[in-house]
């Protein structure tokens, strides 16, 4: 028999007294309760937050594993989807916690991709003034993006993560085998997040995320890389403010403002982030030294995921630059925009006008 594969290192986010470890491989649920117990050994009442897609594959696994280490745990299934990201969804949710008798305490389960993430954060950060949470990302783009940092919230109607405050989670665990369930859409949407990564810290990933494409590269390996990034940026900058984790939006003021145009739900968050991503090296073409060869390479690593890289034709500029307008990166009508000198240089821009948002956006239809 061959040896059985073994995790790769945990990556140790540094924050001090709110620093945790982020598990990287397989087969990781089953040892959840276990590693659970290392941190929280003495709360015992708990909850799971998952989603309809998610809870009937792995929901079973986790309460098993919980119950196993003595803990209580309750579930809790919200309808999948970015539209439960709200605030009404997560007044259900909160208010299922107290009818499960839930004190300050107890603890929580994110078990889900982002969206999850996002919502049951948000509720374990203002439940009771908070209580800890467990995040177990079962998406790509849960697990190399949001399921770390902290950054916690619900949108508003035509606002994506409008409210919202950051509170980290005590451990993270993000097992690959979850990511075998996910359709290919919803898989590829992930490496828009992985792209971003690599443009804005790690040329040399560029080719490994090529690799993953052809099918001969090391996921887990990948993954962890994209952790590691994702860590040292959140460690150096925590709240935001000083400009590094600032890094992290490249390509997400307009991809955000496209996602809520087009209605929540229609554009997976990553392929609206692809076509923000297409946007702001185009605009570093323009404004910053970005070559061109450079940008053309980052678009052909969108396309390679059958990422958009074009903007639907039923999309209106105007109302993508209205809602735009809302995003928290402007701050007294100027907007603080993220642009590459070159792949693995990027820098927080205050050049960027309203009219060259607009310029991208048009570029995008071409």
């Amino acid at each position: 028999m061959p040896p059985p594969v073994q995790p790769a290192r945990p990556v140790f986010v540094n924050l001090g007294p709110r620093s945790y470890l982020v598990q990287v491989g397989r087969d990781l649920l089953k040892t959840l309760g276990e590693e659970v117990n290392k941190k929280l050994p003495d709360r015992v009442k708990c909850v799971v937050v998952t989603d309809s897609n998610v809870g009937p594959l792995y929901a079973d696994t986790v309460l098993e594993s919980l119950r196993a280490a003595g803990k209580q745990p309750e579930l809790i299934t919200v309808a999948a989807g970015e539209a439960s990201k709200s605030l009404s969804c997560s007044e259900a949710v909160l208010g299922e916690m107290v009818r499960f008798g839930l004190d300050r305490k107890s603890f929580l389960v994110a078990l889900g991709g982002g969206v999850i993430g996002d919502l049951a954060g948000f509720c374990a950060a203002t439940y009771q003034r908070g209580i800890p949470y467990v995040q177990v990302p079962t998406t790509v783009l849960s697990q190399v993006d949001s399921s770390v940092g902290g950054k916690t919230g619900v949108n508003l109607p035509h606002a994506k993560n409008m409210v919202g405050c950051f509170h980290q989670p005590v451990h993270v665990i993000a097992d690959l085998d979850t990511l075998s369930s996910l359709p290919k859409r919803e898989y590829n949407e992930g490496f828009a997040e992985i792209i971003k990564h690599a443009a804005i810290r790690d040329e040399s990933m560029f080719e490994a995320i090529k690799n993953v494409a052809a099918g001969k590269g090391d996921l887990v390996a990948l993954i962890r890389r994209n952790i590691s990034i994702k860590a040292v940026i959140v460690e150096s900058d925590e709240f935001e403010t000083i400009g590094t984790r600032a890094l992290l939006n490249f390509g997400h003021t307009l991809g955000h403002a496209i996602e809520a145009a087009a209605g929540y739900g229609r554009l997976l968050h990553g392929e609206a982030i692809s076509l923000g991503l297409r946007a702001a090296a185009w605009l570093s073409a323009q404004i910053a030294a970005l070559t061109n060869d450079d940008y053309e390479r980052i678009v052909a690593l969108l396309r390679l995921y059958d990422l958009p890289t074009r903007l639907p034709d039923d999309l209106d500029i105007e109302e993508i630059m209205n809602i735009a307008r809302t995003d928290k990166k402007f701050e007294n009508g100027k907007i603080r925009f993220v642009l590459l000198r070159k792949p693995g240089d990027a820098y927080v821009s205050k050049d960027v006008m309203e009219g060259h948002l607009k310029q991208a956006l048009e570029e995008l239809r071409k």
